[in-house]
């Protein structure tokens, strides 16, 4: 019987196709389609992506117009194919992709508005999560996912005595409050520590380092979230007090953000097994 063909999605947010951020991305394309994966580029400044969540975003008119609730708005819209055609399409290559890689410049340590206006517009409520389809239990459990980022910073920048603070507390509500939010296994991010400072051999490297990466991504083991299951719902999903007895007297919390109080987990959000 024929394995089925892997299917990737790269989201991509650079303005320049001689970026450094349009080389990593390129060089994702060319080695997934060589190892036999179906590769779909979304560029989302070629493709003009509307960056903005409004009513614009579901034909016809809103249920209430005079109090729009975009999450339940689009909810609905989604449930009775009312959304605009640019999301329908997006929700397409996220439902069928097996991997989704993000390509981006961080700005100001975050996304771009034009990636953040992906999220905010592409993952809508009954799509991407809902109530009970959230985290562990969320809906695209079984894809995999990956932020592969250039930084303006040195790593020694982002470090934990760096005047930027550490990188694992800036990934937080990335990798944790979009991605694993729905569902999604994170995989360790690529970062390409500032590479509009370090020489050009230096850059040719990173992107070597990410060829070889390439190629394994789709069997890496995800980085390490606190599962649902250890959360009480009838107490405001807080940690169970088994669970926090369990952890009680180890030297680190669970996550970046579920530290209890304690040291944070080192590298709990950039390296699989933390």
């Amino acid at each position: 019987m024929a394995t089925k063909t892997k299917k990737v999605l790269i989201v991509y947010a650079h303005q320049s196709a001689g970026s450094f951020s349009a080389a990593a991305k390129d060089a994702a394309v060319k080695v997934l389609t060589a190892q036999g994966c179906t590769v779909e580029v979304s560029d989302l400044y070629a493709m003009k992506f509307k960056a903005t969540a409004t009513a614009e975003d579901i034909t016809g008119e809103p249920k209430n117009a005079e109090h729009f609730r975009y999450a339940e708005e689009t909810k609905l819209a989604w449930e009775e194919g009312k959304l605009s055609a640019d999301i329908t399409e997006e929700q397409r290559k996220v439902t069928e992709a097996d991997l989704i890689i993000f390509q981006f410049p961080m700005y100001w340590f975050s996304l771009p508005a034009i990636l953040k206006g992906w999220f905010d517009r592409v993952l809508t409520l009954g799509f991407a999560y809902s109530h009970d389809k959230r985290y562990s239990h969320g809906i695209f459990k079984d894809k995999k996912t990956v932020l592969s980022f250039t930084t303006g910073s040195h790593e020694s920048m982002f470090s934990a005595t760096g005047i930027n603070g550490d990188m694992n507390v800036t990934l937080w509500p990335l990798q944790n409050g979009i991605l694993h939010y729905c569902g999604f296994q994170v995989l360790a991010p690529q970062i390409f520590w500032a590479p509009s400072h370090v020489a050009s051999q230096a850059r040719s490297t990173m992107l070597e380092e990410w060829r070889k990466r390439l190629p394994l991504l789709l069997g890496e083991e995800p980085l390490t979230f606190t599962p649902m299951d250890c959360f009480d719902v009838e107490k405001g999903f807080q940690l169970k007090p088994e669970v926090h007895e369990k952890n009680a007297t180890k030297e680190f919390g669970l996550t970046v953000g579920i530290h209890l109080g304690k040291r944070l987990p080192p590298n709990n959000q950039m390296k699989c097994g933390v």
